[in-house]
This record gives structure tokens, C-alpha cells and sequence, in this order.
């Protein structure tokens, strides 16, 4: 299979700096719209890949983000949404960076050029052949992640990935590969632009969908949530005056009595 790093290719646009405030927003915002037609294209693969993560969360797996740079931060951020989002716990979606937590805010040197801490860094979690590791890179090229991959593989773990060159090398070792191809960046090789836009939509698709699946949400509203600000508390009170067509004040007695939503709802004597 031909594997061409389109992600690497020459920018549809030049001279950048010549151009003014108003031309370099609108033609970053030009190519950021190709995105969800870039995504639309990769609804298979994506449902795939959600199946699996269902049944395998649903027999007792965990969801394990494995990736480095931009990719690594953008797993890391879908899965610490997901607790106080859905009310899962922490260990059920786990986002791993190469280098570590420092690699979140600052850049560790050729952490992702190493062939065996990916592996190494997952096994600190205990993983099992329950999981689901779904590695993240734009290129598609990254050692740290693929590797990984490779050994999950040799133990009969589950594994995907979202890329965004196709035939990559990551997706080759993928089981359910995730591949986004949103051509050249508007600034050549800068791939946290499109490439990490069609990243964090496939996240929010696959986590979102998974945990709708897993009845984490009622009707529309995310019934699990964790209360831990004031916004979510009246988020809450206003669901379940809704839901039971009660006033407020009764909801924030009930809210403040069962702890969140769903058990508020279940509870409910009339």
C-alpha cells in the first residue's frame, strides 16, 4: 500500500506573511472547514472502532488514549472529561502522553521517538486483554505510539487509532484504524491545525457515542454528571425540575439528597 505523509505536504497557501489579519483568519478558517467533510468520510472506520469499544467496556474493559505531542494532550483531554461528564471513574478512560504529565504542558525532547516506553507506560496501568488502546498521531509515523500498538497486538489487545495520512503506518498496525485525511495544514506541517481539529472531533464522537451506548445519558441530558461547580448544580436542578415537573426549590432538595440526577430521578416519590 502506497503511504503518502499529506499531512507533511507544501501549504495551498504562500507568502503567509504578506498577508493581512483579516486574510490569514479568513483562509485558516477556509481550510477549516473541510474538516467535517474529511471526518464525514471516516464514519465507518469510526463506527467500527465505536462497536468495539462498546462491547469491550461493556464486558469490563478500559479505554486507554496513547499518543504524543498534540495528539497525546487532545486524548488526555477527552478522557479526563469523561468522570465528570458521564460520572464513569478515572480508570475507565485513560489518556497517556509520551514523556509523562510534564509532556502535557511542556514539549519533551524525542520522547516520542522511543520504541518501548509506549508499551512500558501501559503496562503501569495493568492492561489487560479486556482493553482498548486506540493510538493518536496525526502522521501516523510515531514510534512511541506504534510500537505500543505492536505489542498490544502480540498480546491479543484490541487496538485502533485516528491518523490523518492514510495507509500510515499506524494504521497498519491498527485493528480498527481511524483515518482523517485533511490534506496539507495552512501552515506546512503544522498538523495541531486541521489535523488535531479532526483529532478532537473524532474523540468527542467516540467517547460521546460510547458512553451514550453504555446508558450514561437520559434523553439528552447527562444525567451522571458530576456536580462540581455551581453552573452543573443548577444544570441539575433545572433537569430535574424538568423531568419531574416540580419547582426548583423541591429539585435542589432532591439534588442535594441523592447526590446527582439519576439517582434524584430514580428516587422520586411523588
Amino acid at each position: 500500500m502506497t503511504f503518502i505523509r499529506t499531512t507533511e505536504q507544501d501549504s495551498n497557501y504562500n507568502h503567509l506573511e504578506k498577508m493581512t489579519v483579516k486574510e490569514l483568519l479568513s483562509n485558516i478558517n477556509n481550510e477549516d472547514k473541510t474538516v467535517p467533510f474529511a471526518v464525514e468520510k471516516a464514519l465507518p472506520q469510526i463506527e467500527a472502532l465505536t462497536e468495539q469499544l462498546v462491547m469491550k467496556l461493556q464486558d469490563g474493559g478500559r479505554l486507554f488514549y496513547l499518543g504524543a505531542g498534540t495528539s497525546g494532550r487532545l486524548g488526555v483531554v477527552d478522557a479526563s472529561e469523561c468522570p465528570p461528564t458521564f460520572g464513569v471513574p478515572h480508570e475507565l478512560v485513560v489518556g497517556i502522553i509520551a514523556g509523562g504529565d510534564i509532556a502535557i504542558r511542556k514539549a519533551v525532547e524525542f520522547a516520542e521517538d522511543s520504541t518501548n516506553q509506549g508499551w512500558l507506560d501501559l503496562q503501569k496501568h495493568n492492561i489487560t486483554n479486556k482493553d482498548v488502546v486506540v493510538g493518536i498521531a496525526a502522521s501516523g509515523t510515531t514510534p512511541y505510539v506504534i510500537a505500543a500498538l505492536e505489542e498490544c497486538n502480540k498480546n491479543n489487545i484490541t487496538t485502533g487509532c485516528i491518523a490523518c495520512n492514510k495507509n500510515s503506518p499506524l494504521g497498519q498496525v491498527s485493528q480498527f484504524p481511524v483515518e482523517v485525511v485533511v490534506g496539507p495544514e495552512f501552515v506546512t506541517g503544522s498538523s495541531r491545525m486541521k489535523a488535531g481539529t479532526a483529532q478532537k472531533l473524532v474523540l468527542n464522537m467516540l467517547s460521546t457515542a460510547t458512553m451514550i451506548q453504555l446508558g450514561k445519558i437520559k434523553g439528552n441530558k447527562m444525567v451522571d454528571m458530576q456536580l462540581s461547580n455551581k453552573k452543573l448544580v443548577e444544570r441539575g436542578e433545572k433537569m430535574l425540575a424538568k423531568e419531574l415537573n416540580i419547582d426548583l426549590s423541591e429539585a435542589s432538595k432532591l439534588l442535594a439528597e441523592f447526590g446527582n440526577v439519576r439517582n434524584a430521578i430514580t428516587n422520586y416519590k411523588k
